[in-house]
C-alpha cells in the first residue's frame, strides 16, 4: 500500500494539562462568562469550571508569553516570542480572532495591556531597546512608538485615570509615559530619599496620580506624580510577582507563596498564605492573581492554578496542574484503562486520567525522569533516570519495588514485551539491558550492536525479538531475551511487531521530509488497526500519517499547538485519544481521534482557522496522484521577474561613479539635442504570462498593459493614449467599479502600484513599500475604496490597501507557491480570496493581519491550480477556474461541485449580471447561466470569424485565452499570442491589438521608401507592420525557428531574414515567400544587411565571430570578413558598397573590404570622414558620448542615425530611448531620455522620412512607434523626456552661498557632542515636579543615557539650584530660511536660535521660551488656519539621524 496521500480521518484537541507560571506573570484572568483564561505553550485556554470544559485559541505557532485582558472580559490578547512575534485579539466566546498586529517587534512581547475603554492597546517588545508600541488593535495600526528601556521592563498598565498616561516598569526603573499626538514621551520615577532603587516588577494606578509598584525585596512603592512618597515595608517576604486592581481594592501575589488583599487606600484586608493551606508546599511562588467578587485566582511558578473563595480563604481549590520547569520527556499508556503516565526533569510522575482531565496521582523521585513504560498486566510503572538508574513503582500505590542501576548515563527507552515476563532498557551508552520480570527483575541480557545512544525500541509480538534505532539512525534486531543480534534477512521477513513506536524502517519512510535530519522527529506511534500512525518533531507540530508508510514525503495532517520540540507521542489503549507531551513547554496535550468522518457531516464542522499556514492541513510535498502540471503554466510558474539591476539602483550607481562624474563635469560637453520624440503607438499586449488583464472604461475605450505601458485605446480613432508611470514591466491590471480608475503594479526591487485616471492619465495614488520584486496580481473592493495585492516575492505577499490614503491596512504571507489571482469579496470587503499553484484560500481582515482558510475539498477530489476565481451572487458564493478545466463552486470555504467548462486550464472568468463568462487554453469562450448549470453559448476563436474591419491578422485558430471582459455589448477577449479582439454577440469578431508572443523580439527593419517594418522575433513569426494611421499588422509568416535580424533591399522588394539556427533567408517583401535560403554557420545570426545603391551584396554577421560576403545576383558567398575576437553585434556600409564598419561583443571597431573581406585599419579622424549608408554603430569617436556614466552595468544595445546626420537614437539596457546630438563626441554626452520599454531596448530604427522612430523591447516583445518633433514644437505634453545624468558647472551651478548651504553636514556636530564627557544632567531634563501653571511638555527627547542618570538618584546629593533662562541674543540665519513670523496680528515675534524656540513681544522687548527641544533647531512654521492660531512647529536635528523629531506646540501660554 504506497499510497502516499494524507489519512482522511483526523485529531482534535481535547483537553491541554499545565498553564505557564514560569518567566510570565499577570496572565490568569476572569472572563465576563466566569470562565477563566490563561495560556500553556502555544494555546490560549479558556476554562469553564462549572462545566469543566477547555476551549482553545490556536492563532499563535510559538510560545505565548503574554496576556492582556480587555475591559469588556470578553476579548483577549495575547503576545508570543520568536523572530517576527506577533499579537492576537481574539474573542474568548468563539475564540475566533479579531485582529492581528504585526511586523514591528522582534524577539518576543513581554507585555501587553488595554486602556480604559479598551481602543488601544499597548505592548513592550523583548529586542533591546525594550520597544513600547501603542495600536489602534482593531485597525491593526500603530500610533505610536518609543524606545522603553535599556533593562528589561517586566509590566506597563495605563494610567485609568488620566487618559493618555501609561506606567512602565522592570529592572531597576519606573517611568511615567505621557502620548501626545505619535510621541511617548517617559519620565523616570525618581526614588529619592524615600526608597532604595531596585527593581520593580508589577504596578498598578490609582486614583489622583498615584501608582502602587511591587519590588523585588517585597516592599510596595506608592508613588504620587513621578516621585516616590511613601513605602509599605515588608508587604511580603520576598519579590511581588504580580498586582490586581478590582473594585474592592488590589491583590497582590508574591515569591513567598501570600497572596494579600488590600483596600483602596492600600491598608491590608487579609493575608491568604498558600503555602500552609493543605494543597501548599514549601517553595510555592506565586506569579499571577486575579480578584474579582468573592473569588480569587492564584497562578504559580509550578504550572497550579488555584481558586480561593474569599470566605473559605483556608481551603483553595486546585483546578489545574502541571509539570514544573524542566523538560518533559516520560510519557507511557496504561494497557487497560485511559489513563496516561508522564514524567519530567522536575522529578516528578503524574498519572492523568483522560475521561475526567484530571490529575489522579503524584509521586516525586530523587532523580530527574526520562522514560516511562507499564507492565502489560498494568500493574507496574518502570521509570528511567537521568543518572542512569531505573526504578519500577506499583501503580495503585505508587510504593518502590525494586531501584536498580547499571549504567551511568540517561536510560532512554523501556519497554515491557508483550508476555510481560521481561523488560528491555535502552541507554545512552549504546546498549540495551534485558531484566526478567518475574525474577525481580534480575539482569539476563545484554545488546550491544549499536554505535550511538538507544533513542526507540520495539518487542514482537511472541516477545522473541526485539528491534531498535540509535542516535545514528541506525536498526538492528536482536533475539530476546540473549541479546544476540540477527542479521540474516530471511529470519527477519515474518516477525509480527506488537508495537511500532521506532523512526527508522522501511513502514515509517514517509514520515521523513525528503531532505531531512535523521534526529528531527522525536516519537512515532503506530494505530495498526486504524492504519494511520502520529509523530512528534522538534517544530511542534504533531503528524498524522496512513500506515505503513514507504515512500518518502507522504502527505500528512499537522496539527499546532505545542511551542517547542514535541518530545513523545502515544496512541490511548483503545486508540480513542492521542497523547502527546510538549519538551519546552512541559505540557501535555490530548487529542481526540475522529475516525474517517462520512461526507455529510463535514459541511457543518468548519475547519479551525488558523494564522500559520494550517491547522490541519496537507503536507507540502508533492502528491503521486497529481496531473501534469499543463504546459503553459509550467512555462508561467518559470518566468523569474528578478532583475541584476533595477532601476531603482541607478542613483547608487552613479553616485560610485562619482569620480569619472567630475572628470566629465570639467569638459565642455555638447548641449542635448533640441528635437525630440513623442509615444505615438505601441503594438503589443501582455498576454503570455498575466491575465484578465484588459478592460472597457467608462467611455467604451479599452484599457491594458504592455511593457511599462498602461495603454487606453480607442477603437473607433484607432489611436491610444499612454501611462509612462512605471518603469518596469506591468505584471497587472484591474479597473475601478466606477471603470474610470485603474491599478497597475510592477516589477522592482521596492515595486509599485500606480492607481492613475483613464481620462486624465494623471496618476491617483502609487502605493510602495511592501512588495519585493513585483506585483503579480491587484483588485478593487466593490467600493472602490479598498485594493487588494499580492508580490512575487517568496511568500506572495497579499496586502489590502486603503489607497486613497496610501495606507496599508493589512499583510499577510500568501502560499509558498505562485499566486495567480487575488478577488475581493464584493459584499464584504473584509474577505478575499487568493487562487494559484495547488492553492484555493479564503481570507478575512483581522485588524493588521488577514486570515486564511483553505478551501475544504471534502471528498470531491484534490486542491488542483487554480488559474482564476470570481465571486457570485451571493456572499458565500465563490467560482475558481481550474488548470484541468473545471469550475469549482464554493460556499463559504467547501467545495460543493465541479463543472467541466473547457479543454485544458480555464485562464479567465468574469460575472455578469445574470451569468458568467469563461475563456481557456482551448480558444473557447463559453457564456453561462448564474448557477454554471449550463453553457449557453460558445465562441471559438477563429480565422473564419474575423470581421474584415480587422486591425491585422489572427496567427492561429483557438489561441489560448488569458482574460476576458464585457461591455458594450461586446465581448473583449485578451490572447496568450498578445491579440486583442472584440467578440460581437452574434459572432463576427473583430482584431483590435495584436504584437510579438512570448520570446524576446531583436530584428527590426525599417522599409526603404515606405512607411512600414518589418519585425522578427523568437517567437518563431516574420511579421509586417504599417506604420501610417491605420498601425496594423499587415503580413505574418512562421518560420521553422527565430530569428534575430532581418533588412529589406534598398529596392524594398526583398527583404533578408537571419535565423537562430545560423541559416538565413530572402523572401518576398510583399508575399513572404522563399527566394533563397543559405545555411554556412552553426550559430544565431546577428546582424544582416544589402549594400547600397543596387543591393548587389549582402553581409551576413553571425555570433561565431564572421561576417560572410554573398552575391546576391548570383547567390553565392564571395568574400569572409574574419578577424573579430568576439560575436557580432553591429554593422554598417558605406555609401559606394566597398566598405564595412563591424561591432563586436568585445566592444571592438573593426573595417573590412567588400567582397572580399579583408581587414583594414582606419584612423579615427578617417573614420569620420567617410560617408557611411547608414550609422547604426555603438562604438568609435562620433558616438563615444553615448555610453553612459555607469558603462560597466549596462549596455547600449541600439543606435540609429537620423538622415540628416543630426539626432542619434539609441536604446540600452535599461530600457531607455535617448535622443543624442550627432557626432556625440567626448564623453557622457547629454541627451533626452525617454521610457516605456521595461528591459532592454533590442533595436531602434527611424523610419525612411525620419518622421517616425521605431523601437522594439526584448523581453517585453512590444514594437513602438514615436513621432519625431522638430525644435519649438512643443504642446503641453505628458513627460518630454528626462535630462542627462549629470548637470555639470556650466549649467547655471551654484550661486556660493547655495553651495556652502548645500554642503553642511548635519550629522557630524551631531556625533561630536557624545565625545565631550558628560557629567549629572542638563538642568532642563532634570526630573522635577510641574507646578501647576506649567503645561506638561508635549515631547521630550530620548533620555541621556541610563548609566548617567542613576549616579545622581540613588545618591543623596544636595539638590542643584535651578536656572531660569532669561534672555538670548542671536537669530538663526546661517543656513535656514521663512523661520521668523509674526504672531497675535503683528504684537509678537516668532523665531529660533540654537534650541530654543523664542517669542519676542514688540512692545514690552520681552522673551519667552520653548524649551523642549535638545539640539539644534532647523525649521519653524506658524499654523495659518484661524481655527488653530498660535500653534507653532519646529524640527531639530538629532543624533538618531532616522528621528526626525517634530514638536507642535502653542505660543503666548508659557
Amino acid at each position: 500500500m504506497a499510497d502516499r496521500s494524507a489519512p482522511s480521518c483526523h485529531l482534535r484537541l481535547e483537553w491541554v494539562y499545565g498553564y505557564r507560571g514560569h518567566q510570565c506573570r499577570n496572565n490568569l484572568y476572569y472572563t465576563a462568562a466566569k470562565e477563566i483564561v490563561y495560556f500553556v505553550a502555544g494555546v490560549g485556554v479558556v476554562y469553564s469550571p462549572r462545566e469543566h470544559r477547555q476551549k482553545f485559541y490556536l492563532g499563535h505557532q510559538d510560545d505565548i508569553i503574554s496576556l492582556a485582558l480587555h475591559p469588556e472580559r470578553v476579548l483577549v490578547a495575547t503576545g508570543q516570542v520568536g523572530k517576527e512575534p506577533y499579537i492576537c485579539v481574539w474573542d474568548s466566546y468563539t475564540v475566533q480572532t479579531v485582529s492581528v498586529l504585526k511586523d514591528i517587534h522582534t524577539h518576543g512581547i513581554a507585555c501587553l495591556a488595554f486602556d480604559l475603554d479598551g481602543q488601544r492597546l499597548v505592548s513592550v517588545g523583548l529586542d533591546s531597546k525594550n520597544t513600547v508600541c501603542v495600536w489602534d488593535w482593531r485597525k491593526g495600526k500603530l500610533l505610536s512608538m518609543a524606545p522603553g528601556h535599556t533593562d528589561r521592563i517586566f509590566d506597563i498598565s495605563w494610567d485609568l485615570y488620566q487618559p493618555n498616561k501609561l506606567v512602565s516598569c522592570g529592572v531597576k526603573h519606573i517611568k511615567f509615559w505621557s502620548l501626545c499626538g505619535n510621541s511617548l514621551t517617559p519620565k523616570r520615577g525618581v526614588f529619592g530619599k524615600t526608597g532604595d532603587l531596585q527593581t520593580i516588577l508589577c504596578l498598578a494606578c490609582a486614583r489622583d496620580e498615584v501608582t502602587y509598584s511591587g519590588a523585588l525585596n517585597g516592599d510596595i512603592y506608592v508613588w504620587k506624580g513621578i516621585n516616590l512618597v511613601r513605602t509599605i515595608q515588608g508587604a511580603h517576604a520576598a519579590g511581588i510577582f504580580s498586582m490586581n486592581a478590582c473594585e474592592e481594592g488590589f491583590a497582590t501575589g508574591g515569591r513567598d507563596g501570600c497572596v494579600r488583599l488590600w483596600d483602596l487606600n492600600f491598608k491590608p484586608i487579609t493575608v491568604i498564605d498558600l503555602r500552609e493551606t493543605d494543597q501548599g508546599y514549601k517553595g510555592l511562588s506565586v506569579r499571577s492573581v486575579c480578584w474579582r467578587g468573592d473569588h480569587i485566582l492564584v497562578g504559580t511558578q509550578d504550572s497550579e492554578i488555584f481558586e480561593i473563595v474569599v470566605h473559605e480563604r483556608n481551603k483553595p481549590f486546585l483546578i489545574m496542574q502541571g509539570h514544573c520547569e524542566g523538560e518533559l520527556w516520560a510519557l507511557a499508556v496504561h494497557p487497560t484503562k485511559p489513563l496516561a503516565m508522564t514524567g519530567s526533569d522536575d522529578r516528578s510522575v503524574r498519572i492523568w486520567s483522560l475521561i475526567d482531565h484530571a490529575l489522579i496521582a503524584r509521586c516525586n523521585m530523587e532523580e530527574p525522569i526520562r522514560c516511562a513504560a507499564v507492565s502489560t498486566d498494568g500493574i507496574h510503572l518502570a521509570l528511567g533516570m537521568k543518572d542512569g538508574s531505573f526504578t519500577v513503582l506499583r501503580v495503585r500505590d505508587m510504593t518502590e519495588v525494586v531501584h536498580i542501576k547499571d549504567r551511568k548515563e540517561a536510560i532512554h527507552e523501556l519497554k515491557y514485551s508483550p508476555d510481560g515476563n521481561f523488560l528491555a532498557v535502552g541507554s545512552n551508552d549504546s546498549s540495551v539491558d534485558i531484566y526478567g520480570v518475574v525474577q525481580r527483575y534480575k539482569k539476563v541480557g545484554e545488546c550491544i550492536g549499536s554505535l550511538s545512544f538507544i533513542t526507540h525500541m520495539d518487542w514482537s509480538s511472541d516477545s522473541k525479538y526485539l528491534q531498535t534505532n540509535d542516535g545514528n539512525g541506525k536498526r538492528l534486531f536482536y533475539r530476546m531475551p540473549g541479546g544476540k543480534e540477527v542479521t540474516n534477512k530471511e529470519e527477519l521477513k515474518g516477525i509480527q511487531w506488537a508495537s511500532w513506536t521506532c523512526v527508522s524502517g522501511l513502514e515509517v519512510n514517509g514520515i521523513w521530509p525528503k531532505y531531512s535530519d535523521i534526529n528531527d522527529i522525536n516519537s512515532v506511534d503506530a494505530n495498526f488497526i486504524g492504519q494511520v500512525m502520529v509523530t512528534a518533531d522538534d517544530y511542534g507540530i504533531v503528524k498524522l500519517f496512513r500506515y505503513p508508510c514507504l515512500r518518502k514525503g507522504a502527505k500528512f495532517k499537522k496539527y499546532l499547538g505545542h511551542s517547542a520540540h514535541v518530545t513523545n507521542v502515544r496512541w490511548s489503549h483503545d486508540h480513542q485519544w492521542v497523547v502527546s507531551i510538549g519538551g519546552a513547554d512541559h505540557s501535555v496535550f490530548q487529542w481526540k481521534f475522529v475516525p474517517d468522518r462520512k461526507l455529510k457531516d463535514t459541511l457543518h464542522i468548519a475547519p479551525q482557522e488558523s494564522l500559520v499556514d494550517s491547522n490541519s492541513d496537507e503536507s507540502d510535498s508533492d502528491q503521486s496522484d497529481v496531473p501534469e502540471l499543463d504546459s503553459e503554466i509550467e512555462q508561467e510558474t518559470q518566468i523569474t521577474y528578478r532583475r541584476q539591476v533595477y532601476k531603482e539602483d541607478l542613483p547608487q550607481l552613479k553616485e560610485q561613479c562619482k569620480e569619472k562624474r567630475k572628470s566629465a563635469a570639467s569638459k565642455r560637453r555638447e548641449r542635448a539635442p533640441g528635437n525630440s520624440i513623442r509615444l505615438h503607438f505601441v503594438h503589443g499586449y501582455r498576454g503570455y504570462d498575466c491575465r484578465s488583464n484588459l478592460f472597457y472604461t467608462q467611455t467604451g475605450e479599452i484599457v491594458y498593459h504592455v511593457a511599462a505601458v498602461g495603454v487606453v485605446y480607442n477603437r473607433q480613432q484607432n489611436t491610444q493614449r499612454f501611462y509612462l508611470g512605471h518603469d518596469d514591466d506591468i505584471l497587472c491590471l484591474a479597473i475601478h467599479p466606477l471603470k474610470d480608475y485603474v491599478a497597475t503594479g510592477q516589477v522592482g526591487r521596492d515595486s509599485s502600484i500606480h492607481i492613475w485616471d483613464t481620462e486624465t492619465i494623471k496618476p491617483l495614488s502609487v502605493l510602495k513599500g511592501y512588495h519585493q520584486y513585483g506585483v503579480c496580481a491587484v483588485d478593487f473592493s466593490a467600493d472602490g475604496k479598498r485594493l487588494a495585492s499580492v508580490g512575487i516575492d517568496d511568500n506572495h505577499t497579499v496586502v489590502l490597501w486603503d489607497w486613497k490614503k496610501g495606507e496599508k491596512l493589512s499583510a499577510v504571507r500568501g502560499s509558498k507557491d505562485k499566486i495567480f489571482v487575488v478577488k475581493i469579496n464584493p459584499y464584504m470587503p473584509d474577505k478575499l480570496i487568493t487562487v494559484g499553484i495547488k492553492h484555493m484560500k479564503f481570507w478575512r481582515r483581522a485588524g493588521g493581519g488577514l486570515i486564511g482558510r483553505k478551501g475544504c475539498i471534502g471528498a470531491l477530489g484534490r486542491t488542483d491550480t487554480m488559474m482564476c476565481a470570481v465571486y457570485g451572487w451571493t456572499e458565500e458564493m465563490a467560482f475558481s477556474g481550474t488548470s484541468t478545466g473545471d469550475v469549482c463552486i464554493w460556499r463559504d470555504v467547501f467545495l460543493i461541485k465541479t463543472v467541466k467548462a473547457h479543454d485544458g486550464p480555464v485562464f479567465s472568468m468574469h460575472a455578469l449580471e445574470k451569468g458568467f463568462v469563461t475563456g481557456g487554453k482551448d480558444g473557447v469562450v463559453a457564456l453561462w447561466d448564474d448557477t454554471f448549470e449550463r453553457c449557453l453559448k460558445t465562441y471559438a476563436i477563429k480565422r473564419a470569424a474575423l470581421a474584415p474591419g480587422s486591425k491585422g491578422l489572427l496567427l492561429e485558430d483557438n489561441p489560448s485565452i488569458r482574460a476576458i471582459s464585457l461591455g458594450h455589448g461586446h465581448i473583449l477577449v485578451g490572447t496568450k499570442n498578445g491579440e486583442i479582439l472584440e467578440v460581437d454577440k452574434s459572432g463576427p469578431i473583430t482584431l483590435l491589438v495584436q504584437g510579438h508572443m512570448e520570446g524576446e523580439v531583436w530584428g527590426l527593419a525599417t522599409h526603404p521608401h515606405l512607411p512600414i517594418c518589418a519585425t522578427v522575433s523568437d517567437d518563431k513569426t516574420l511579421r509586417i507592420w504599417d506604420l501610417s494611421p491605420s498601425h496594423c499588422m499587415l503580413a505574418v509568416r512562421k518560420l521553422k525557428k527565430g530569428g534575430r535580424c532581418c533588412c529589406f533591399s534598398p529596392d524594398g522588394k526583398a527583404l533578408a531574414v537571419g535565423l537562430n539556427d545560423g541559416s538565413f533567408l530572402i523572401v518576398n517583401a510583399d508575399t513572404l515567400e522563399d527566394l533563397v535560403s543559405f545555411q554556412h554557420r552553426k550559430d544565431v545570426i546577428s546582424e544582416i544587411r544589402f549594400s547600397p545603391g543596387a543591393g548587389k551584396y549582402l553581409a551576413v554577421a553571425s555570433c561565431d565571430n564572421f561576417v560572410d560576403i554573398y552575391n546576391v545576383m548570383s547567390s553565392k558567398r564571395v568574400g569572409i570578413c574574419k578577424g573579430a575576437s568576439s560575436y557580432i553585434t553591429h554593422m554598417d556600409w558605406d555609401i559606394r558598397g566597398k566598405l564595412l564598419q563591424v561591432n563586436t561583443g568585445a566592444k571592438e571597431q573593426l573595417f573590412f573590404e567588400a567582397p572580399r573581406g579583408k581587414k583594414q585599419t582606419i584612423p579615427s579622424l578617417e573614420v569620420e570622414k567617410i560617408g557611411w549608408a547608414s550609422w547604426t554603430s555603438v562604438l568609435g569617436s562620433c558616438c563615444e558620448g553615448i555610453w553612459p556614466i555607469i558603462g560597466e552595468v549596462t549596455d547600449v544595445t541600439a543606435s540609429c542615425l537620423t538622415s540628416d546626420s543630426k539626432v542619434l537614437a539609441t536604446g540600452d539596457d535599461f530600457g531607455f530611448v535617448k535622443l543624442f546630438r550627432y557626432p556625440a563626441k567626448g564623453k557622457f554626452g547629454k541627451f533626452k531620455r525617454y521610457v516605456a520599454h521595461s528591459t532592454h531596448v533590442t533595436n531602434v530604427r527611424w523610419t525612411y522620412d525620419d518622421s517616425l522612430l521605431v523601437t522594439v523591447g526584448g523581453a517585453d516583445t512590444s514594437l513602438m512607434l514615436w513621432t519625431y518633433e522638430m525644435e519649438g514644437h512643443r504642446d503641453s505634453r505628458q513627460c518630454d523626456s528626462e535630462e542627462s545624468d549629470l548637470d555639470s558647472e556650466e549649467d547655471g551651478g551654484y550661486d556660493s552661498d547655495v553651495t556652502r548651504e548645500n554642503e553642511i553636514n548635519y550629522t557630524i556636530k551631531a556625533l561630536s557632542t557624545n565625545i565631550r564627557p558628560m557629567f549629572g544632567i542638563k538642568p532642563h531634563l532634570q526630573q522635577k515636579e510641574p507646578t501647576l501653571d506649567e503645561r506638561p511638555p508635549v515631547s521630550r527627547a530620548l533620555p541621556q543615557p541610563e548609566k548617567l542618570q542613576t549616579n545622581n538618584v540613588g545618591k543623596k546629593k544636595r539638590p542643584i539650584e535651578d536656572l531660569i533662562l532669561e534672555l538670548v541674543f542671536g537669530y538663526r540665519g546661517k543656513d535656514c530660511r521663512n523661520n521668523v513670523h509674526y504672531l497675535n496680528d503683528g504684537a509678537d515675534v516668532i523665531y529660533h536660535t540654537a534650541s530654543i524656540g523664542i517669542l519676542y513681544n514688540v512692545a514690552t522687548g520681552s522673551q519667552s521660551f520653548y524649551q523642549e527641544h535638545n539640539d539644534d533647531i532647523l525649521c519653524l512654521t506658524v499654523n495659518q488656519h484661524p481655527k488653530f492660531t498660535n500653534i507653532v512647529a519646529t524640527g531639530q536635528e538629532t543624533q538618531q539621524i532616522c528621528q526626525l523629531q517634530l514638536h507642535l506646540f502653542t505660543c503666548g501660554m508659557q
